[in-house]
């Protein structure tokens, strides 16, 4: 007499996707949450007032977020990632490396000002004052960030456009470093509501013209004139 198989153990349900009502109530919560600490800095913006603005419970908030501080590195993770996507997808990678120079520093300091100062002065200071230390959430996306320069300063370099008797690891803070300083000064004009915002085009056009005089390879530009020059020899020689 065949023996009896043993009735199969249930299967664990399997867990159910989050409803769209819940993603709908976590992108309002971001939202919000992005407008409050971009006009109070972290110190002063409260779940309170994020909960009030939705028109809901700060217990809402918390269940989708442990705490504050979890809620502002959600909010500064994810702006930095549409910067990172921006900056990945839209660097001209086969244009000439000044090309490319030029469109980093003014799509830079075009993303991180967009929506005014708030956030930037988050990330620089207030994010990092009074014991608030978010270095673990921000190290690693300022190194997704600064890959695609990276990538370009490396290859600057392969093709003889910028200069090879220094590192890279020097070559990303020349670069870096004067525009950082331009969004502090940024920063500090939002805060003083006389002073006209920085002009981003005009600025951006200068520090592109510094960088590229002290990044740019000896007799680059000559270099360039002979091989167009090459080029234009050839062509003529080809129609002729």
């Amino acid at each position: 007499m065949p023996t009896r198989r043993a009735p199969a153990a249930p299967r664990p349900a399997r867990r159910e996707p989050a409803s769209a009502k819940s993603e709908q109530r976590i992108r309002d919560i971001l939202r919000v949450g992005r407008e409050v600490f971009a006009e109070k800095g972290y110190e002063r913006a409260t779940t309170t007032e994020i909960a009030q603005r939705l028109g809901v419970s700060e217990a809402t908030v918390f269940t989708y977020f442990r705490g504050k501080r979890a809620l502002c590195e959600r909010v500064i993770t994810d702006w930095y990632d549409e910067i990172i996507a921006a900056i990945e997808a839209g660097l001209p990678r086969e244009e000439p490396a000044r090309a490319q120079l030029d469109w980093f520093v003014r799509t830079h300091l075009r993303l991180f000002l967009i929506h005014g100062t708030g956030l930037c002065a988050l990330v620089l200071s207030e994010g990092r004052s009074k014991g608030q230390d978010f270095s673990g959430t921000l190290q690693p996306l300022q190194r997704r960030y600064t890959a695609p320069l990276m990538d370009l300063l490396a290859r600057g370099q392969a093709s003889g456009e910028f200069r090879t008797d220094l590192p890279l690891r020097l070559l990303r803070p020349l670069v870096l470093g004067p525009m950082e300083h331009i969004l502090w000064e940024a920063v500090a004009q939002g805060a003083d509501g006389a002073k006209p915002p920085i002009d981003i085009e005009a600025t951006a056009s200068g520090v592109s013209r510094l960088l590229w005089s002290a990044l740019q390879a000896p007799d680059a530009e000559l270099a360039a004139l002979r091989a167009l020059r090459a080029d234009v020899a050839q062509a003529l020689r080809s129609h002729g």
